[in-house]
């Protein structure tokens, strides 16, 4: 599309923008009563408007029936809510029923998952991820292998890019797949990267590790909800997220796993609770616990029903606008933003990368020079972005809610302190 900078233009786009009654379904944020312009949802989505009736609606029921909660209203009953969510998240993770689940919070299922999925021997033992991925995945994967004995420095092999560049390239990652594939038991990496706001070809990484036999798994907390995902087709091992980002389901939302099926008839090891327990059996209380099928057999506790009704509302508001027509709109919204930054005049460096095949809705700006002052300025306009120490704002202008006028207003700023 060719992008002109003017105000006509982004109303233009604005009006022949076929998602864009789904703003409508949001509370924008407006603490002084003038709607701020939201470009922060890459670290927590907005509030979907079903999100308070649905909280009062389990909170009567609560009220009037107590216990009874959990079997009141047989199909659309607490006990089956778990369930009610699985086509919704099946759509927009490209997988199947049976392999889809939301539970827990996403770093507790990356510790179940690694249980199950991380089985070291003396020659295969090494985990493969990228270098400086989201702290808490890096902390997980040390303490989790200090927890078995092993030495991270000695297990983990993080892939950096090549010197000089912000960014890696597919190559890098699979000729270090190919150059450890003696030693591998894992690939475990996210498929999008928090702070650069690269994806990685989660269906090329998935390929290469089978093709040694290697199990892989994805960190999907910045993809979920943002980039189109064909878990199952890209025969991905096992994946887990959050929903508090793009999936706008509330802080500390619930999580979710992706475990494809070809594990689902393996009799593989977990760390179990009764909620995982086969559903039919769960109240005769037997000693040995039998795992439901599919992804439901990894569930550990009874699940968070208020938090989960949060989450299959803001779901179902994603599942409806479709991750294909959510893509489209991202990458033009996401491209107008690219090019009104570098026509404001305004020096700064883009470390995202530049073809729309490789992002998602996030830049990742590095400004060098007083880049905590630009970012102040931004507020002082009402633009929520993200500040990451010493020199990145983080801007992710969200398809289901943000326009192209807000782009065209954040680039009017950048242009003016460009002048100053």
């Amino acid at each position: 599309m060719h992008f002109q900078n003017t105000l006509a233009f982004a109303r233009e786009l604005d009006q022949t923008d076929p998602l864009r009654s789904f703003r409508d379904r949001f509370h924008l944020p407006a603490p002084d009563g003038r709607p701020l312009i939201y470009f922060c949802g890459n670290s927590l989505g907005l509030q979907p408007k079903t999100a308070g009736p649905v909280l009062e609606k389990e909170m009567a029921i609560w009220r009037n029936h107590g216990v009874e909660g959990w079997f009141e209203g047989g199909e659309t009953s607490w006990y089956t809510l778990h369930r009610q969510c699985k086509d919704p998240l099946a759509r927009i993770v490209g997988g199947r029923l049976s392999e889809v689940c939301p539970m827990n919070n996403l770093t507790i299922n990356l510790h179940l998952l690694l249980t199950t999925f991380y089985r070291p021997t003396q020659e295969k033992y090494r985990i493969l991820t990228i270098g400086g991925d989201f702290p808490s995945d890096q902390y997980a994967l040390e303490t989790h292998l200090k927890a078995r004995g092993l030495d991270p420095d000695q297990t983990l092999v993080e892939v950096f890019p090549e010197t000089g560049n912000q960014t890696w390239k597919t190559e890098e990652i699979l000729r270090a797949i190919d150059e450890n594939r003696e030693s591998l038991a894992l690939v475990l990496m996210s498929g999008l990267h928090y702070y650069t706001g690269q994806v990685f070809d989660m269906a090329a990484i998935s390929r290469k590790a089978r093709q040694y036999g290697i199990t892989v798994g994805f960190d999907l907390a910045h993809a979920v909800g943002n980039v189109p995902l064909r878990l199952h087709d890209w025969e991905v091992d096992f994946a887990f997220w959050c929903s508090y980002k793009y999936l706008n389901s509330g802080p500390g939302g619930v999580s979710g796993m992706f475990i494809h099926e070809k594990h689902h008839t393996a009799d593989l090891p977990r760390l179990a609770g009764w909620w995982g327990y086969e559903e039919a059996r769960r109240f005769e209380m037997t000693k040995g616990f039998i795992p439901m099928p599919g992804a439901d057999g990894w569930q550990v506790s009874t699940p968070n029903i208020l938090a989960m009704a949060v989450h299959k509302a803001a779901i179902d508001i994603t599942a409806d606008a479709g991750m294909e027509s959510l893509r489209s709109k991202s990458e033009r919204l996401t491209g107008f933003l690219e090019y009104v930054l570098k026509d404001s005049g305004f020096p700064l460096e883009i470390m995202t990368p530049s073809d729309p095949a490789h992002r998602g809705c996030q830049l990742s700006l590095l400004v060098r020079k007083d880049g905590k002052a630009v970012f102040n300025r931004l507020l002082e306009q009402g633009i929520i972005g993200d500040w990451r120490e010493p020199d990145c704002i983080r801007l992710a202008p969200t398809p289901l809610y943000n326009t192209y006028e807000e782009v065209w207003q954040v680039g009017q700023v950048f242009a003016a302190a460009g002048r100053d």
